[in-house]
């Protein structure tokens, strides 16, 4: 590994104590460099240059969603939807890639349970968030849809448990923002649960790429 992917490292465990804390300039720069490195070291290794892009737009929407305001949510939900095109066409351009795949078993099985669950999740959120419901309900399929292209791959493999688990920390981040409760206990953690999903997926598809 090269030393940017050491900075990411140390940027992304040095996150985790600032994760619970208000927006400030220092946690948006440690958030935004843990991903940043990310697509630095991926563009010195020259890796796909969708791995890149994808990497880069995370970061910019880690840098935004950092950030206080409603403004500043739909600009970083805007930025993590690019990236997630960018990791779906990343994974069609794959030499590996097969579309015949998703339809085929075990994979048709994992579409159906993204499906279901991408419904489930707009049913909750769409009465819950109020003047962001249609950026809400405009990113489940986008990032839905990472996890479908994901299967186009071989597998299953470690690229598929990477996308569950950033389509995992999306989820727990809705229901931090917009299903729980100030006061509910959860909160204590889902920060914590979130930037550890979430990094540790990114991590993974550079390793993977």
């Amino acid at each position: 590994m090269t030393p940017l992917f050491w900075v990411a490292v140390i940027c992304a465990v040095g996150y985790l104590p600032l994760t619970a804390r208000p927006a400030g300039v220092l946690r948006s720069v440690v958030k935004t460099s843990a991903v940043a490195a990310l697509a630095l070291a991926a563009g010195v290794a020259q890796a796909p240059v969708m791995l890149v892009l994808a990497l880069t737009f995370c970061a910019l929407g880690d840098w935004l969603l950092s950030r206080d305001g409603d403004r500043a949510f739909i600009a970083g939900v805007a930025a993590f939807a690019a990236g997630h095109v960018a990791y779906i066409i990343l994974f069609l351009l794959q030499p590996s890639a097969d579309v015949a795949r998703i339809v085929q078993s075990p994979q048709i099985w994992i579409v159906g349970v993204f499906i279901v669950f991408g419904l489930a999740m707009a049913l909750l959120l769409a009465p819950r968030a109020g003047a962001l419901r249609g950026p809400v309900l405009g990113y489940i399929p986008i990032i839905l849809g990472m996890g479908i292209a994901v299967l186009v791959l071989p597998g299953p493999g470690w690229a598929l448990v990477a996308a569950i688990a950033f389509i995992t920390s999306d989820l727990v981040l809705a229901s931090e923002k917009f299903l729980l409760r100030d006061d509910h206990w959860a909160l204590r953690w889902t920060p914590y649960v979130v930037w550890s999903l979430y990094w540790g997926a990114q991590a993974g598809f550079f390793y993977i790429f």
